[in-house]
């Protein structure tokens, strides 16, 4: 869409159950030059499994963010995967970013998308 201001957006897919994974919290950092993280949003997946904006309306900038994947608030506690955090460099802010999540009882995939 011409105009839109650049984010990072996310998908997140149940494959065991072949639906949309719904109401999975995602957290996401920007991580500091002297190496800590600064906490920018925590949002949920929506119906679709969809965040859209992860930055929630904040500006994209250079530089190394985190997105924490809380995948027990999705599959329970008693699942084998509690979460999973993703490093990601953002290195040209005038972009989209779409980091897909897939589920799996024992595995986990992510990529980046378009």
């Amino acid at each position: 869409m011409p105009g839109a201001r650049p984010t990072i957006s996310t998908h997140v897919l149940d494959t065991e159950r072949g639906i949309p994974a719904h109401g999975v919290a995602v957290a996401i950092f920007r991580l500091t030059d002297d190496g800590g993280s600064e906490l920018l949003n925590e949002l949920e997946t929506d119906v679709d499994g969809r965040i859209a904006d992860l930055l929630d309306g904040d500006e994209l900038e250079l530089g190394d963010y985190q997105i924490l994947f809380d995948v027990a608030s999705y599959r329970g506690e008693d699942s084998f995967f509690q979460g999973c955090a993703v490093g990601v460099r953002i290195d040209d802010p005038e972009r989209n970013y779409h980091v897909p999540m897939l589920l799996a009882p024992f595995g986990l995939t992510t990529y980046r998308g378009s």
